[in-house]
C-alpha cells in the first residue's frame, strides 16, 4: 500500500523564499493528476510537464496509472507560483508509487523546472533558496546545473547540480556520487562606457563627482544641452569601488529574482538609467508576481534618471521612501513585500524646457511661467533628499579643443579612484569600530551623526550664521552633514573642518 510522499521545495516572497512541502499521495481509483494549494497556472502545468519528462526516462509515468494523484502544496495560504517544484512533484511520486527506494528527505531541498525528456531547466532566485535552506538548518540542495555556480557562493550548504531527472534518481539510490559545488567571490571592475579621464574640463563637476561617490551620495545636475551629464554620470562608474561579497550577494539575489542574472554573480556595481517613458512598477517594483523594479536592480549601484523632470509624477515621488530608508515596500491585498533599494539617485536636467535659461552665449525662449512649472516638476520633499546639487556649464571651446595627454588623464582619473576608494575604506573602519551596519556616509542617521560628527567653535559659529540665513530642513541639515564628512574623508582629516563645511553648504544652496 502506497504512502503519502513528503518532499522540500520553496518558493519566493519578495528576495526572500520559504519552504514548501511538496505531498504526494496516490489512491485507488479511476485516473486523474491534482495540483492543490493555491497553484499559478505554470504549476498546474507541471503535471504535463511530470508526465512526459518520467516517460522519457524509462519511467511509468501518472497518465499510465489508474490510481488518483493528489499533490499538495503546504502551506496552503500561500500563493505557488513559477515552475521550480517540479524535480520535486516527479520524485514525490516516485517514492509514493514506490518506484524509487525511501531515503531521508527532510533534510534537502529539490528545486528545477523539467524538460520533457527529463533534462533540468534553471529556475529563478537560487541564491536566495540556498541562503534559506542553511538559515532553517537543511543540509543538502538539489538543483539545476546552470543555479550551481549562483547557490554555490552559500557556505555551510551541500549544493549538488543536476542535469536531469535520471540523474537524481540514480544519486538518491546511491549508484552514482557526486560531490558538492562551491565557488569563490572575484571582484570585477565596474564596467563603464566612459572613463572620467575623457570627461573633457568640468573640474568642478568631476570634484562634486568624487564627493557623490565617496559617501555614496545623491546628486543632481543641471545644465544646458550638450554640456555633458549623462557622459559624466557614466563616468561616475568608472571612479567607484568594487563591489564587495556582502553587496555582491545582495545584488544577486535581486537579479535572480528578477530573471536578469545572466552571468551568475554580479561582480561589478549595478548602473542603471531607465527611460521616462518607463512605468511606476518597472521602477519601483510590483506587478501580478511582485519583482523588483529598476531602483532594486540598481541596489548598491547607481540609479540614473536623465531628464528627470519628464518622468511622471507618481514615479518620482515614489522614491522619496527608499532614498530616505533604503528599501521600498510594495502593498498588494495578500501582504506586502520589502525590496532592498539603496542607490545613488544621479539625475540630470536642463535649468527650462528650452534649456538655456542663465547660459551666458544662447538667448533662452522659455517664458517665466514655463520655466517655473519645468522646475516644480521636481517637487520640494524630492530635491531635499539630493545631497550635492550642481550646475554644469557648457564646456568652453578652447577646452574641447584642447588636445591633452591621455595617459595624464588616466593618472588624474586613477588618482580620484584610489582617493575614492581610500574614503570608502576609511569609513568602512569608522563603523566596524563602532559596530554599525552600514557601509558609507550617506546611511547614516540623524542620530548617528550628532556622535559621530564633532565640530569645533568655528565650525559650529559658521553653521548658525548660515542655518539663520537659509532656510534649510532638519533633513537638509543632516545630509550637509554627512556631505561634509565624506569630504574630510577624502581629504583625509579625522574631523570634519570649515572649509569640508563650507563646501558641503555650497552644493546645496542655491543663488
Amino acid at each position: 500500500m502506497s504512502e503519502v510522499a513528503k518532499i522540500f521545495s520553496a518558493e519566493l516572497e519578495g528576495i526572500n523564499a520559504k519552504i514548501i512541502e511538496v505531498e504526494v499521495d496516490v489512491s485507488a481509483g479511476l485516473h486523474s493528476f491534482s495540483i492543490v494549494g493555491l497553484a499559478d497556472k505554470a504549476l498546474s502545468e507541471a503535471k504535463e510537464r511530470v508526465n512526459s519528462a518520467l516517460k522519457n526516462i524509462g519511467v511509468k509515468p501518472p497518465n499510465r496509472e489508474n490510481r488518483r494523484i493528489t499533490v499538495n502544496l503546504a502551506p496552503a495560504d500561500i500563493k505557488k507560483t513559477g515552475s521550480q517544484y517540479d524535480l520535486a512533484i516527479a520524485l514525490g511520486y516516485l517514492l509514493a508509487t514506490g518506484q524509487i527506494k525511501k531515503f531521508n528527505s527532510a533534510d534537502k531541498i529539490f528545486i528545477g523546472e523539467l524538460s520533457l525528456n527529463g533534462d533540468l531547466r534553471p529556475v529563478f532566485g537560487s541564491l536566495n533558496i540556498a541562503e534559506m535552506a542553511k538559515k532553517l538548518g537543511f543540509h543538502t540542495l538539489f538543483l539545476p546545473e546552470e543555479n550551481a555556480k549562483e547557490a554555490g557562493l552559500t557556505s555551510g550548504l551541500n549544493i549538488i547540480p543536476i542535469s536531469d531527472l535520471k540523474e537524481l534518481i540514480e544519486i538518491i539510490e546511491e549508484r552514482k556520487e557526486k560531490s558538492p559545488v562551491s565557488f569563490s567571490f572575484f571582484p570585477a571592475e565596474n564596467f563603464s562606457f566612459v572613463s572620467i579621464a575623457e570627461v573633457k574640463g568640468q573640474e568642478n563637476a568631476k570634484r562634486a563627482l568624487s564627493i557623490a561617490a565617496a559617501g555614496a551620495h545623491n546628486i543632481l545636475m543641471s545644465g544646458p544641452p550638450g554640456s555633458g551629464k549623462s557622459m559624466l554620470a557614466q563616468a561616475l562608474v568608472s571612479i567607484l569601488p568594487p563591489l564587495e561579497f556582502e553587496e555582491a550577494i545582495e545584488s544577486t539575489k535581486i537579479y535572480s529574482v528578477a530573471g536578469q542574472n545572466k552571468e551568475n554573480i554580479i561582480r561589478s556595481r549595478p548602473f542603471r538609467s531607465p527611460h521616462h517613458t518607463a512605468s511606476s512598477v518597472s521602477i519601483i517594483g510590483g506587478g501580478q508576481t511582485p519583482k523588483p523594479g529598476e531602483i532594486s536592480l540598481a541596489h548598491r549601484g547607481i540609479l540614473f534618471l536623465d531628464e528627470i523632470p519628464e518622468f511622471h509624477r507618481d514615479v518620482l515621488e515614489a522614491l522619496r521612501q527608499p532614498l530616505e530608508n533604503g528599501k521600498i515596500f510594495v502593498s498588494r491585498a495578500r501582504g506586502v513585500l520589502e525590496f532592498p533599494a539603496k542607490f545613488m539617485l544621479v539625475a540630470a536636467m536642463n535649468p527650462c524646457p528650452c534649456g538655456f535659461w542663465n547660459d551666458p552665449e544662447k538667448e533662452c525662449r522659455c517664458t517665466a511661467n514655463e520655466i517655473f512649472r519645468y522646475q516644480k516638476k521636481i517637487s520640494g520633499p524630492l530635491l531635499d533628499r539630493i545631497d550635492i546639487q550642481i550646475t554644469v556649464p557648457r564646456a568652453k571651446t578652447e577646452e574641447l579643443m584642447e588636445k591633452k595627454i591621455f595617459e595624464n588623464e588616466k593618472k588624474q582619473a586613477q588618482e580620484i579612484k584610489e582617493r575614492v576608494a581610500l574614503a570608502r575604506g576609511k569609513q568602512k573602519d569608522r563603523f566596524k569600530k563602532l559596530n554599525l551596519k552600514i557601509l558609507v556616509n550617506s546611511e547614516l542617521s540623524s542620530h548617528e551623526c550628532d556622535d559621530i560628527i564633532s565640530l569645533n567653535e568655528d565650525c559650529q559659529n559658521f553653521l548658525k550664521k548660515t542655518l539663520e540665513k537659509s532656510l534649510i530642513s532638519a533633513r537638509g541639515y543632516y545630509r550637509t552633514l554627512k556631505v561634509a564628512r565624506t569630504i574630510a574623508d577624502l581629504e583625509s582629516s579625522e574631523n570634519v573642518l570649515l572649509p569640508h563645511l563650507a563646501e558641503a553648504f555650497r552644493y546645496r544652496l542655491k543663488d
